[in-house]
């Protein structure tokens, strides 16, 4: 990638801000959504003269048409998520590794002694043990169970919200096309966490970071933009694309997610985080209008990921999800 020329240097940075602004829509406009969704529900309903006039000539004859429920699905879910990911997986890992290990440890010194090498010995034991039995029967569980529901509730509000702003999603042309761009976009993914998880052990200590930075920023920008994008009926290669060549944008846009996320060491806690905040990125990337054609380079961080997935997809995923005789490349 060659360097954005000097004078695009402001238009960049205004692209980052914009970026980094819009990604913050969401948590301002959550509060409001569900009446303004709950709003264009009823308004066919008020329009029914039809049904009015009846209602009006005879006061006794009910309107045909029932006003809509008032629903408050975004908000709910969002606190859904904030409720299992912070209030039960987190919460549970702090009382665990602040309360109970140090109560445990605290009571094995006193009986055993402090400085006597027994109590030191079996607390740590103890400690291992219970760490072990707190992973494997509750912190593991947990984790594949909240992944699992948590994309159950991203796109229950992915598609929540772009029902209300943009209409009925488009779907791909065929449910063959629809299996392969979903294993592909895994792959992608998962290929480009480890690409940046690599890029992270660069042996300059800042610029691993900021590289690692830059990478994590498009990811998140990727997670949030997907729904929008694949309601809209693109394909992977469509919205990667668009991210790499609109990148000033998207590295403002994951910003903040990816600081936040980054605060801890802890994978677990790491995941709760983004979690709890992901619900307002979806709605933020749903309002947004990105900035695109400001700079004449393309970022593509995804190329590696990309060429490694299409060897492993070509070989081993694609004859299974395509019929004989209809492949085009």
């Amino acid at each position: 990638m060659s360097p954005p020329r000097m004078d695009n240097v402001y238009t960049v940075v205004g692209a980052v801000v914009k970026g980094f602004v819009d990604s913050l829509r969401g948590a301002l406009i959550i509060f409001t959504l569900d009446e303004s969704i709950n709003e264009q529900k009823r308004s066919p309903a008020r329009h029914d003269i039809a049904s009015l006039r009846r209602v009006s000539e005879n006061p006794l004859v009910k309107s045909d048409r029932q006003q809509p429920k008032k629903e408050k699905k975004i908000l709910k879910r969002t606190l859904q998520c904030c409720g299992l990911n912070g209030g039960i997986f987190w919460l549970s890992i702090l009382l665990f590794e602040w309360g109970l290990l140090p109560l445990v440890n605290y009571l094995i010194l006193t009986i055993l002694g402090q400085k006597t090498n027994i109590g030191q010995t079996v607390s740590s034991i103890v400690e291992s043990s219970l760490s072990f039995v707190f992973s494997t029967m509750w912190v593991l569980p947990l984790l594949l169970l909240s992944k699992v529901v948590n994309s159950l509730w991203f796109q229950d509000i992915a598609d929540s919200v772009y029902r209300h702003s943009r209409g009925r999603p488009t779907v791909l042309s065929s449910v063959g096309k629809l299996i392969a761009d979903a294993m592909f976009s895994v792959l992608v993914q998962f290929f480009f966490l480890i690409q940046t998880m690599l890029i992270s052990y660069f042996p300059v200590a800042p610029l691993g970071y900021i590289f690692y930075l830059v990478h994590t920023c498009l990811l998140f920008s990727l997670y949030s933009f997907e729904y929008k994008m694949y309601n809209m009926g693109w394909e992977l290669h469509k919205r990667l694309n668009f991210i790499e060549a609109n990148w000033p944008y998207f590295i403002g846009f994951g910003l903040p997610l990816s600081v936040l996320t980054s605060l801890t060491s802890s994978y677990i806690i790491s995941g709760c985080i983004f979690s709890i905040l992901f619900p307002f990125f979806i709605i933020s990337a749903n309002e947004a209008e990105p900035l695109v054609n400001l700079s004449s380079s393309h970022l593509r961080l995804f190329s590696p990921v990309i060429a490694l997935s299409n060897a492993l997809f070509h070989q081993t995923v694609r004859p299974l999800v395509e019929p004989k005789g209809k492949r085009t490349r």
